[in-house]
């Protein structure tokens, strides 16, 4: 059957990535990205100056938001479906942490989350996204071109600064922000930043991801090409996390309104003729 030209493509297998974060925190999870997350998630809201009486947290993995008060939690569930049980204007604020980079259709989940928002409802969000686990993405392919004679998708596209703020735009948010969080954490080697990957239910769930166990020799050449490429003087190899936020808000008649075209009541050019003179 021919894929209907208003889907975009499936890049996740989101029913795996229900499996693995099941797993991840019957085993143990391991969370310390997505409590940094939740602490400037919380002080981020303390900062605006109103109340959000109806909220709901989307597909935040574990308990990760939890110490927010009187949210709803939304959980991804078995099937991994994208389509959101909102009602339209039927919430004050949706949050989300470190979910959003496994969507398929971030366009069409931002335009839900925009139909559910009330007038002046806010929409905050953190997800993985820029040049997250570039350094593991180059050791792989490195090691597979070496060693394999090709390169298979180990490591998920993630979205940039720039693209984030135009999907609000597109998806018709007011005032929307980006702005990145740096993370760079340090391991004794390749395979301690692999474990945790795993322990936070995030290891690869790309749908053209290789199905076949890797080669020994190719994890330890990719292993070895980490440590060339990336460790520290002591040994340490660093791994990059970009944590990207994002708000937006439902617009409202109440909120600041960009100027008209030639509104203005100064000219720019007028202002530096008279400074190229002075």
């Amino acid at each position: 059957m021919a894929q209907d030209p208003q889907t975009p493509p499936a890049l996740f297998d989101r029913a795996l990535l229900h499996a693995r974060q099941r797993r991840a925190q019957a085993q143990g999870a391991v969370c310390f990205l997505l409590d940094r997350v939740a602490e400037d998630m919380s002080d981020r809201l303390a900062a605006v100056m109103r109340e959000f009486h109806t909220a709901a947290d989307l597909w935040t993995p574990g308990e990760g938001l939890a110490r927010l008060p009187s949210i709803e939690r939304i959980e991804l569930d078995a099937s991994g479906a994208e389509k959101l049980p909102f009602a339209p204007e039927s919430l004050d604020l949706v949050v989300s942490a470190l979910a959003l980079q496994f969507v398929n259709d971030l366009p069409g989940v931002l335009a839900q989350i925009r139909r559910a928002l009330r007038p002046d409802g806010l929409l905050l969000a953190a997800m993985i996204g820029g040049d997250s686990l570039t350094e593991l993405r180059q050791a792989f392919a490195a090691a597979e071109a070496e060693c394999e004679g090709g390169v298979s998708p180990r490591v998920a596209p993630f979205a940039d600064l720039r693209d984030v703020g135009a999907l609000l735009q597109r998806a018709g948010f007011a005032l929307p922000v980006t702005d990145v969080d740096r993370v760079v954490v340090r391991y004794a080697n390749a395979f301690a930043l692999m474990q945790d990957i795993r322990r936070m239910g995030a290891a690869n769930v790309l749908i053209e991801r290789r199905r076949t166990p890797s080669r020994r020799s190719t994890l330890l050449r990719m292993a070895e090409v980490y440590a060339e490429r990336f460790a520290d003087a002591d040994g340490r190899i660093r791994a990059t996390f970009d944590i990207i936020w994002l708000s937006g808000w439902a617009p409202h008649a109440s909120q600041q309104q960009p100027l008209k075209p030639g509104s203005a009541k100064a000219s720019l050019a007028e202002a530096v003729k008279k400074a190229g003179k002075e």
